[in-house]
């Protein structure tokens, strides 16, 4: 993991970086590729990394992060290798009007009252309160838990389609 070096990298001359993805979800590259992409912008305007850019990189399932061998060698980490998950997609923003009226499909079972982030295209990641529930028809919920289930929902801002909500929960084996 480089994001905290990129401005040493990109120093260095380095013009092009290749993000390891294989068998990994759309969540993961899309919040992944996020990250650097506002990294590197940064490091190119001489611009400290903004805290919550680097934040996102630890919310993907991820190994224990390492410099690897830009450093010199980089020790063995025996601690554990199991994948820490601290965050789970809860759903998909299909559509959403300007003053933040959502149509979303679910992903995982969430309630009113729970906590959220939403994250997306062109967005800076920002809090959810779950106020109210909806279904397709316009029924009031107090929760949503069958699989994609198509729900409404209330958000902070307009978000594009493909926005992801998703909740903190410890999912590390």
């Amino acid at each position: 993991c480089m994001i905290d070096h990129l401005d040493e990298l990109c120093d260095a001359g380095i013009d092009c970086l290749k993000i390891e993805g294989r068998a990994k979800s759309a969540y993961y590259a899309a919040i992944v590729t996020g990250a650097y992409r506002h990294a590197i912008d940064a490091a190119r305007a001489g611009e400290p990394l903004d805290p919550v850019w680097r934040a996102e990189v630890d919310k993907v399932s991820h190994r224990p992060y390492s410099t690897g061998f830009y450093y010199g060698e980089p020790g063995q980490h025996t601690a554990h290798a199991r994948y820490l998950r601290d965050w789970q997609v809860v759903g998909v923003v299909t559509s959403c009007a300007p003053d933040g009226a959502a149509l979303c499909e679910l992903r995982n079972k969430f309630a009113e009252g729970d906590e959220l982030e939403l994250v997306g295209p062109g967005l800076r990641p920002c809090p959810v309160t779950v106020k109210a529930l909806w279904d397709e028809d316009g029924q009031s919920l107090d929760q949503v838990r069958k699989p994609q289930m198509v729900f409404q929902l209330d958000l902070p801002c307009q978000a594009p389609p493909l926005s992801l909500l998703r909740r903190q929960a410890d999912l590390t084996p």
